[in-house]
């Protein structure tokens, strides 16, 4: 995705500024604490596709420890 496309987009939310990710994957607006998704090389810029970067990462999925492993 082109630095400058990023330069002329916007939080749709607070209209603030967009940073890139480190993983390059998404666009985060700072102020509102959201990660806007990039899919395709297009940037995602509705509120309900926002990730909050507030939210705790989902839980893995584990086997209790009483029971034997599918080895």
């Amino acid at each position: 995705m082109d630095t400058r496309l990023i330069e002329l987009l916007v939080c749709p939310v607070c209209k603030g500024p967009l940073q890139r990710s480190d993983d390059r994957n998404s666009l985060i607006c700072h102020a509102d604490r959201l990660a806007f998704p990039i899919r395709d090389g297009i940037p995602v810029m509705l509120e309900s596709e926002a990730v909050s970067l507030d939210a705790p990462a989902p839980a893995q999925a584990s086997l209790p420890a009483d029971l034997p492993s599918a080895d």
